[in-house]
């Protein structure tokens, strides 16, 4: 049977669905999450693989069938499933929305970089002056340019979270301009945004080339890359990493959100979901990894030029020290030099105080998210020459893929909305996307003032881990047992051609539901043990 013409819009064409699956569930997390998890981990591959076959891709299966088979948004598929289950979509609704309104605030934060990418010099590289521009400024002669620029003239941050502070009226223009460009893409559904797309998802895999090939040549590359890639299988003992693993496979998915049963709805009965939820699973995966190595190169490059420096500092101070000629230490001889000095003269050497360099302590400071961004890369950029280019260049990057993800959390929003009966009759699709997007602005207002940064850390840790995590033990349990599994294969092969093989039938009906219980359980517990969590967030403590 054909379905009847029910007015909802459709993908010109395959591609165009695929990519908006990519573009949703490849976002900030793959460039400055997954790298940092295995960099903390030492090498946190293993489980994030056994997360991903065993919880990652059941689910994404699930979604993009669901969406597809009763071609309605969240609230109205769960409806249908069960009216006991509509508060999944609920659920969904909510993460969806609560996360977009932190997610565009890190995108005003991107584009603020951005626009000031056009100076010369870097303002981030240099410290301004102080008021009657006598020297520097204190605060940032104190601590470093890029810390300054970004506390003090980003964020422009309170002591702490009970001190509101004001609002920056930069970042309101900028968190402005995200929304109406969010507004401007999905102003009709994914009418807009299946044009978008096409840019948005496909931009950041050219500049992530331009950065890898760039990257490679950087000093220092190879050695930020053996740290990426050496194993540390002490790490498998430890509870924590396998439950990083398997959160981060919800958020790198962007399962649960309801964006992704969103974009399936508007597919053709007939069509291959399997091979999509297989093909959206590697695709983000392989990301991740890829992105990883130019992150880790460059990583690697500002651990060497700082143990460069901390030799060269030595070099001077031996050299002034024993009166020696310029060039006679290099950074190639210096360890020589030293056990050669310190068995002759060792109190002159004890008394110069010397720094011990050691590279691996370097490349130990780990950083994720806004702190690798804003704090890590900009500094490692004011390094390498022709800066000006690579930081127009990473921000972009960072805008494009916050903004596809963005995509998938309004329509996650947007296209329940329009399903209740009681708007889409009388509202017109541009007015209600209009509305949805003014409303996130006003709400949002609230992370551009100064103790902002503190609600985007609560609103990170609490709007979306755990939720995440119930709402897909819901829609498994939903699914396998109140659906039940031997009907929905049925309705999968009608839109396959083929019923869903062992492994499906398995994930679907033990291991998935098992794995999301111990993982809920076990984040809980993590969560009460961290019990005093105001101090968690409160740089005071």
């Amino acid at each position: 049977e054909t379905p009847k013409e029910d007015g909802r819009p459709k993908w010109d064409n395959k591609f165009q669905y695929i990519l908006s699956c990519i573009g949703f569930a490849v976002g900030l997390g793959n460039v400055w999450r997954f790298p940092y998890l295995c960099q903390i981990h030492g090498g946190g591959f293993i489980p994030y693989f056994i997360a991903l076959l065993f919880e990652g891709i059941p689910l994404l299966h699930l979604e993009l069938a669901l969406g597809q088979c009763l071609r309605k948004g969240s609230i109205g598929a769960w409806n249908t499933i069960s009216p006991y289950l509509g508060g999944i979509g609920i659920g969904s609704w909510m993460v969806s929305l609560l996360i977009s309104l932190y997610y565009n605030t890190i995108l005003t934060w991107v584009m603020w970089y951005f626009i000031n990418s056009f100076q010369e010099p870097l303002p981030w590289s240099v410290c301004p002056l102080n008021e009657n521009r006598t020297g520097l400024n204190e605060e940032c002669y104190e601590s470093t340019a890029v810390n300054y620029f970004w506390y003090r003239k980003t964020l422009n941050i309170t002591p702490d979270v009970t001190e509101s502070g004001t609002l920056q009226w930069w970042l309101i223009l900028c968190l402005a301009a995200c929304w109406a460009i969010v507004y401007l893409c999905t102003i009709r559904g994914i009418e807009t945004t299946g044009k978008a797309i096409y840019v948005t998802a496909i931009f950041p895999y050219l500049v992530l080339t331009i950065f890898l090939i760039h990257g490679l040549t950087l000093p220092g590359a190879t050695d930020g890359l053996a740290y990426l890639f050496t194993p540390n299988l002490n790490t498998l003992k430890n509870p924590r990493v396998w439950l990083d693993a398997a959160t981060q496979i919800f958020f790198s998915l962007s399962l649960a959100f309801g964006g992704l049963i969103a974009f399936s709805s508007y597919n053709p009965p007939k069509n291959d979901c399997e091979k999509d939820a297989v093909t959206v699973a590697v695709v983000n995966s392989v990301t991740s990894l890829y992105a990883s190595i130019p992150v880790f190169s460059v990583l690697g490059f500002k651990a060497t030029t700082g143990y460069w420096d901390c030799l060269d500092r030595n070099i001077i101070s031996i050299i002034n020290e024993f009166d020696l000629p310029e060039e006679i230490i290099l950074r190639q001889n210096y360890t020589a030099w030293i056990s050669f000095l310190n068995s002759s003269y060792p109190e002159k050497i004890a008394g110069l105080k010397l720094k011990s360099c050691d590279l691996q302590e370097f490349l130990d400071q780990s950083v994720s998210g806004t702190g690798l961004a804003f704090i890590i890369f900009t500094q490692s950029i004011i390094l390498m020459p022709g800066s000006q280019a690579w930081a127009i260049l990473f921000f972009i990057m960072l805008f494009s893929l916050g903004l596809s993800s963005m995509f998938g959390m309004i329509e996650g929003v947007f296209t329940p909305l329009l399903e209740l009966r009681i708007i889409s009759k009388s509202i017109p699709k541009e007015l209600l996307s209009g509305i949805i997007c003014l409303m996130c602005f006003l709400i949002a207002l609230c992370f551009t003032l100064g103790s902002g940064s503190y609600w985007i850390d609560i609103f990170d840790s609490y709007s979306g881990s755990l939720a995440l995590l119930v709402i897909a033990f819901f829609e498994v349990i939903g699914v396998a047992y109140v659906y039940k599994v031997k009907r929905f294969s049925k309705d999968v092969k009608w839109m396959t051609g083929r019923k869903p093989n062992l492994y499906w039938q398995i994930t679907w009906r033990f291991i998935s539901p098992l794995l999301l219980l111990i993982v809920l359980v076990a984040f809980v517990t993590l969560q009460i043990q961290k019990a005093p969590s105001y101090a968690a967030w409160n740089p005071k403590y």
